[in-house]
C-alpha cells in the first residue's frame, strides 16, 4: 500500500482508506466480524480508519474503538460531526454548543483520547462559518483532535472557509471529503480544484457509485429493488425508468474495458478516483471480508493514459451520470422563496 501527505498536516495516509459506514445496524451487527475486517484491512497497510458518529446511530464508532484496541497509536482516525444524533433541536448541526458535545461523545464510543481528523459532515446554513472553526480550532488546542475537515461542501464554501479562517486568525479545514466515481465526475469542475489550490487533502466517498459499479446492476439483468441500496432509493436503479438508461449504457461500457484490462469493474472504479492528482485517499466501505479482499485485489492496478482516455470518452470529465445520495443542497435549491421574487416584482414592465 502507497501512502500520500494528507494536505499539509505532514500525516501519511494510505491511498485506500477504510470506511466503517456499514458496520452496525444498517450494515454488518456482528461486531467480531466488524472487527476482523478492520484487523485484515489494517494488515494489508492500510492505515486510515474513517467513520461518523451517525454512523448506525453511534455502533460503528464502537465498533471501531474495540478494533483498535492496542493498535491506536497506528492508525489515522477519522470521524465526523453533524447530522441529528437524538430528539431536540440542538443535538446536530454546526455550532460550537453541538461540536463541543458530540466530539466527547465521539471519544467516549471510540475509546481514544484524541480524534486525528475531525470532519463537519455537511454545510450548515444557519451556523456562521467562523462558529465552526472557532470550535474546531479550540479543539485542537486543547489536544482533542488533531486536524479538521469538511465533507461534501461546494467550492463556494471551501473558499469561503478558508478566508474566514485567515481574517480571523483561526485553523483552517486541511481535508474534503467528496462523492467522486466514474459517473459521478462533477466535483472535477470546482471542489477539486479548489482544494488542490488550497493545498487541502480529499478523501474521496462512493467510488463505487454507491454499488452502481459493483458489477451486479448490468444492462438486460432484472434488479431486486426490494433490497440492498435499490430498496432505499428504487428510482436510481430501476432499469425501466428512461433517465437510467445512460448509467446502465456507461456500465456496459466500463465492464467492457475492465475485461480488456483484465480487472473486474470495481477495480477499475476505485484505481480511477485514486488517479486523480488532487485526491489523497479513495475510502473503500465493505460490509464483508470478502468484498474487502475484492477491493484490496485492486490496489496495485495503474491505469494508463489511453485506459483513462477511454474512460473520459463514456463518462466526459465534470459530467454526473448519477446523483450520490446524500449529497448536501443549498437553499437556493431546495427553497423556492431563494429563486423567486415576490409576484409583484418578476415582470420586466
Amino acid at each position: 500500500m502507497r501512502y500520500r501527505v494528507l494536505g499539509g498536516t505532514g500525516i501519511q495516509v494510505s491511498v485506500h482508506t477504510l470506511g466503517t459506514m456499514m458496520f452496525g445496524a444498517v450494515g454488518n451487527p456482528d461486531h467480531d466480524d466488524c472487527v476482523r475486517i478492520v484487523h485484515a484491512a489494517l494488515d494489508q497497510g492500510i492505515n486510515v480508519v474513517d467513520t461518523a458518529d451517525m454512523y448506525s446511530a453511534g455502533e460503528s464508532e464502537v465498533i471501531v474503538g474495540k478494533a483498535l484496541t492496542g493498535r491506536r497509536d497506528d492508525v489515522v482516525l477519522a470521524t465526523k460531526v453533524h447530522f441529528p444524533m437524538g430528539e431536540g433541536p440542538n443535538r446536530g448541526g454546526n455550532s460550537r454548543r453541538w461540536i463541543v458535545q458530540a466530539v466527547e461523545a465521539s471519544l467516549r464510543r471510540l475509546g481514544t483520547d484524541w480524534i486525528d481528523l475531525y470532519q463537519v459532515h455537511r454545510p450548515d446554513h444557519t451556523t456562521d462559518i467562523e462558529e465552526t472553526l472557532g470550535a474546531l480550532t479550540d479543539l485542537v488546542r486543547a489536544g482533542k483532535i488533531r486536524a479538521f475537515g469538511c465533507s461534501t461542501f461546494p467550492a463556494e464554501e471551501i473558499v469561503e472557509s478558508h478566508h474566514v479562517a485567515e481574517r480571523r486568525g483561526l485553523g483552517r479545514f486541511r481535508t474534503e471529503q467528496p462523492p467522486y466515481s466514474i459517473v459521478a465526475r462533477g466535483i472535477e469542475t470546482s471542489v477539486l480544484p479548489v482544494c488542490r489550490r488550497y493545498g487541502m487533502g480529499v478523501l474521496v466517498w462512493s467510488p463505487l457509485a454507491s454499488g452502481f459499479l459493483s458489477g451486479r446492476y448490468r444492462r438486460g439483468r432484472s434488479v431486486d429493488l426490494t433490497a440492498g441500496r435499490p430498496a432505499r432509493t428504487p428510482a436510481r436503479f430501476d432499469p425501466a425508468l428512461p433517465g437510467n438508461a445512460a448509467k446502465y449504457a456507461a456500465v456496459e461500457e466500463l465492464a467492457a474495458l475492465a475485461d480488456e484490462l483484465g480487472c473486474t469493474l470495481p477495480e477499475l472504479a476505485v484505481a480511477f478516483t485514486v488517479a486523480h492528482p488532487a485526491v489523497t485517499s479513495a475510502i473503500i466501505g465493505p460490509r464483508t471480508m470478502e468484498q474487502l479482499d475484492g477491493l484490496l485485489k485492486g490496489a496495485a492496478l495503474t491505469l494508463e493514459d489511453a485506459a483513462l482516455d477511454r474512460i473520459d470518452a463514456i463518462v466526459p470529465p465534470g459530467t454526473n451520470l448519477y446523483q450520490p445520495d446524500g449529497v448536501w443542497s443549498p437553499p437556493s435549491l431546495t427553497d423556492p422563496a431563494h429563486r423567486r421574487r415576490p409576484a409583484a416584482d418578476r415582470a420586466a414592465a
